[in-house]
């Protein structure tokens, strides 16, 4: 069986507080391939990024001082047409940090041969849930879309896939790099 992960495809990272230019430009791809997984038989689940109105109390908020994905608030809600089609989601997970523990026992029973995951952003929480999925089924492929990924720094996305190859994570859809 194949799952697609959808990271954080949110508000707040596209439009909102934490937006950069070019990331709506990823709802079409990131909605093809969700398509394309439910018209398969794959499965489809999201994480979304959660924060209480405490986040700059909180360590991640510490260094990253920029309230984002407040439950209850516009920008925690999916983005566009993709907010539309996760009502056919397997699962839909929150999650406080980068990395969603309850997505890596979601896939620790080893049912999944192909795991691909896209979203947002690529060098902090599409990383730490490739790794997640990496640790939890290692039998899977794991797979990242880098026309299906992004951050705010090109040379940062860049890096974050590299590392993402490096532990043997396909990219794929990846222009040629130096």
């Amino acid at each position: 069986m194949n799952l697609l992960v959808v990271v954080d495809f949110q508000n707040d990272f596209v439009s909102g507080s934490l937006g950069f230019p070019g990331a709506e430009k990823l709802e079409g791809p990131i909605l093809k391939k969700i398509q394309q997984y439910l018209i398969e038989d794959g499965e489809v689940v999201f994480t979304l990024d959660t924060h209480a109105s405490n986040y700059l109390d909180t360590e991640e908020g510490k260094y990253l001082p920029v309230p984002h994905c407040i439950k209850g608030t516009e920008g925690h809600k999916l983005y566009g047409k993709v907010a539309r089609i996760s009502k056919f989601a397997s699962a839909i997970f929150e999650k406080g940090t980068f990395g969603c523990e309850a997505l890596g026992e979601y896939i620790l029973d080893g049912k999944y041969e192909n795991i691909e995951l896209c979203g947002l952003v690529s060098n902090i929480c599409v990383l730490s849930n490739a790794v997640i999925a990496k640790t939890a089924a290692p039998y899977a492929h794991i797979i990242v879309d880098a026309k299906c990924t992004s951050c705010v720094d090109p040379v940062l996305n860049e890096k974050a896939l590299d590392v993402m190859q490096s532990l043997q994570i396909e990219v794929k859809g990846r222009k040629a790099h130096k």
